[in-house]
């Protein structure tokens, strides 16, 4: 939520459309303001500073990070009001054939745009024919938040389920119950569609579960990563079996962007982010434990399906700034990133967790994320460490409101203080 400080990207965000209020940058010494979004963006929420938008320039063509591009791959945008929702499909088939190439996903939602697979300088010639498209970026690698750490458990979906435990890190942030309809979209690998552990909504893409996968179909998850994570937000209580979730029960979408490996494209990712733009509603909140090199493409994605749901992301377990990656730099009334501690259940003090992403004007709240035992594939269970484990936790919180202040961690070394979200 905090206002965002991107200091030498500030570049390659002017020319996708952010604009900088003044008063606020990367050197004034206070954290700048990221206030609008010159195409595909939503209009600012009560309470947002006031906008002023500032057109993006046309032809930008903006390069993936070094060594993590995908080669004759980009992500297009079409400039604020030059195409409407309904005409975008129509708009970006007839980009693809006049430029030559393969069109893959179409943005409707969060974007208005979308990706194709066409040489670099044939994305050039195709952005200086087509004068409604206002940039386009090379797409590129992104993968889930590894756990830091495993120890297998009840992975092999036995028949015999454990008899339920509720994790200290869940009795941390006051989870265990939860009355209401809201859901939690699991931006991730996918989820155990039939763990009997979770309220997995149905295979749908009109509102339920789905597939953003290039060339694969299904959202059931076959890495495991997406199903700790939504067993964290909401595994059932009451059942007798298995863990307790923070928001137990509450329905869980999988959203699946990331193939077994736990990698993939930024095309596919906003094309999920896209996805709970259009289906969310008010009170849904989306959980993206995963990261890359900086993207305009996917950071704008993320800010604008905002406007609609609540949005938990990782930090980051590189030891490193969080506001070096994408999605994790994103800010907004309605984004919550999160950094990772360990939780001391006899004193109930909670300790940074040395692979945790860090920077306060980017980190809202830090969460248990070392030793997290949660739902794993074939109906089993695991225990893993990470900054993707610590942001399900807060996924779990917003499902039931605005999160309140239940203590604060130093991080280890520094003056800087985190607080942890409970509910």
């Amino acid at each position: 939520m905090k206002k965002i400080a991107l200091g030498a990207s500030l570049v390659a965000l002017a020319a996708a459309g952010y604009v900088l209020a003044a008063g606020g940058g990367a050197g004034s010494g206070g954290a700048a303001r990221l206030i609008t979004l010159a195409s595909g963006g939503s209009a600012a929420k009560p309470g947002a500073p006031a906008v002023a938008a500032t057109p993006a320039p046309s032809g930008r063509l903006i390069a993936a990070a070094a060594g993590k591009g995908i080669p004759d791959s980009y992500i297009c945008v079409f400039k604020k009001g030059e195409v409407s929702p309904s005409g975008a499909r129509g708009a970006a088939a007839e980009a693809a054939r006049r430029g030559g190439g393969s069109l893959g996903h179409v943005y409707t939602t969060a974007l208005q745009g979308f990706s194709i697979s066409i040489p670099a300088q044939a994305a050039q010639v195709l952005m200086d024919k087509n004068p409604n498209i206002a940039w386009c970026e090379q797409d590129q690698e992104i993968v889930l938040i590894d756990g830091v750490s495993a120890t297998a458990g009840n992975t092999g979906g036995t028949t015999t389920q454990p008899v339920e435990s509720t994790p200290p890190g869940i009795t941390a942030v006051n989870g265990g119950a939860y009355i209401g309809t809201n859901r939690a979209f699991v931006i991730d690998t996918g989820i155990d569609l039939t763990h009997p552990d979770l309220n997995v909504e149905p295979v749908n893409c009109n509102g339920g579960s789905c597939n953003f996968v290039t060339r694969e179909t299904s959202p059931q998850d076959l890495n495991g990563h997406g199903t700790h994570v939504s067993g964290t937000i909401a595994a059932k209580a009451g059942n007798g079996i298995g863990v307790v979730g923070v928001a137990a029960g509450a329905r869980v979408i999988a959203v699946r962007v990331l193939n077994k490996r736990g990698s993939g494209s930024n095309s596919d990712v906003i094309a999920g982010v896209d996805y709970v733009s259009r289906v969310g509603r008010a009170g849904d909140v989306a959980n993206m434990s995963l990261g890359g090199s900086l993207s305009t493409a996917l950071d704008t994605a993320v800010l604008n399906a905002s406007a609609v749901v609540k949005f938990a992301l990782a930090a980051g377990n590189e030891t490193d700034d969080a506001n070096n990656h994408s999605p994790g730099r994103v800010n907004g009334p309605n984004i919550y990133t999160i950094a990772a501690m360990s939780w001391n259940a006899t004193s109930r003090t909670g300790t940074w967790a040395s692979f945790s992403n860090y920077n306060t004007s980017i980190v809202d709240y830090i969460e248990p994320g070392v030793s997290i035992l949660s739902t794993w594939l074939n109906g089993g269970y695991n225990t893993i460490s990470g900054t993707s484990m610590a942001t399900p936790h807060m996924a779990g919180i917003l499902l039931t409101g605005a999160p309140k202040a239940g203590g604060t961690v130093t991080r280890t070394g520094t003056s800087e203080v985190y607080t942890i979200g409970t509910r």
